[in-house]
């Protein structure tokens, strides 16, 4: 589960205030220590601000061809110097299969 950055605060200050140790307070909470203590070290080092999400996904993919060049390449299925482009399934299908007796 998500919790935004001020429950997280909240909990944080929960924790803090708590006679029990972290640990017990924790369990009661259904937090692992892991995320609250990642939780902490963030607002530690970057305060409040530091506790809201951020998206799990890279901004930018290293390998991804630019749009003006991958817009001149061939597709895989289009007709290349009048001979179908082979995917490699049927290739290695082609060259694999076990040939009968009698043919060569």
């Amino acid at each position: 589960m998500r919790y935004p950055a001020p429950e997280k605060l909240e909990i944080i200050r929960l924790v803090e205030q708590s006679h029990l140790p972290v640990r017990a307070t924790l369990d009661r909470l259904g937090i692992t220590r892991s995320t609250f203590y990642r939780w902490y070290d963030a607002d530690q080092r970057g305060g409040p601000q530091a506790l809201h999400d951020h998206p799990s996904r890279p901004s930018r993919v290293r390998n991804r061809l630019p749009a003006e060049i991958r817009d001149k390449t061939t597709a895989p299925n289009q007709l290349t110097s009048s001979r179908r482009v082979r995917s490699c399934s049927s290739t290695a299908t082609k060259h694999c299969r076990p040939r009968r007796q009698g043919s060569v």
